[in-house]
């Protein structure tokens, strides 16, 4: 049987909770295309035209991996060469923000413009700039433990950042509606460090979650358990 490509996988009916990941990657691109259009990111043509290509080359994975596989943005530049994971989650936050269907909901102590108060926990995954492909795993297995206990417990793999953000405002906005009618999780992103106070007093994560029809983002103790909340993983792909 020959390798499955991206360009052949089809959207299907999820059958248990660890595949509610079913947009095919064409359908994620054209997402990306989309948001791009409305908020002026200034993704180039080339980009979406590389980023098809390596769709249309990429072998070697089984049916059932491919439905977890998400496709993600770096914006900006840490300095690094890689890019600021601060930026990419804060853009897809204001494009959900801005559709005229959803209603939202922010805490006040996560503010994108300082970083003082949300970054990425030190030592983990640089991101990198531009598209890039990730397989992504249910938190179910972390669900309950606290954030500080999961990111011990990753071996090969890391805690979710601007992913998922832009996972549930751009390429599978659909889990918002699952996770307000209760059939998924709320998810801790456990890749997100924020300071409440802005003092360097790193002891929360972002925790996204839609309840009674809005779309929150809030913080959690990382060392406090939260029922309801599962703690999803994800390894590049490239």
């Amino acid at each position: 049987m020959a390798p499955l490509t991206f360009k052949y996988i089809r959207r299907k009916r999820a059958r248990k909770h660890e595949e509610y990941l079913i947009h095919p990657i064409s359908d994620q691109i054209r997402s990306w295309k989309k948001a791009n259009r409305k908020m002026g990111w200034g993704i180039s043509k080339k980009e979406f035209q590389e980023i098809r290509k390596r769709t249309e080359s990429s072998h070697g994975m089984g049916e059932h991996s491919f439905r977890s596989v998400a496709l993600f943005y770096g914006f900006g530049d840490d300095g690094r060469g890689n890019a600021d994971p601060v930026l990419s989650g804060k853009v897809a936050w204001e494009y959900v923000c801005r559709s005229p269907w959803r209603k939202t909901w922010q805490c006040r102590y996560i503010d994108f413009e300082k970083p003082d108060h949300i970054r990425l926990r030190p030592g983990v995954l640089p991101r990198p700039r531009g598209f890039y492909f990730a397989m992504l795993e249910s938190g179910n297995k972390y669900r309950n433990m606290t954030v500080s206990k999961a990111r011990k417990a990753f071996r090969g793999k890391t805690g979710l950042g601007p992913e998922g953000i832009q996972l549930l405002a751009i390429t599978h906005s659909y889990l918002q509606h699952m996770m307000n009618e209760r059939k998924i999780p709320f998810m801790a992103l456990a890749d997100y460090d924020v300071a409440p106070y802005g003092f360097n007093d790193f002891f929360d994560a972002v925790q996204v979650f839609c309840s009674m029809d809005v779309l929150g983002l809030g913080i959690g103790n990382v060392d406090r358990r939260y029922p309801g909340f599962e703690i999803p993983a994800f390894r590049l792909f490239f």
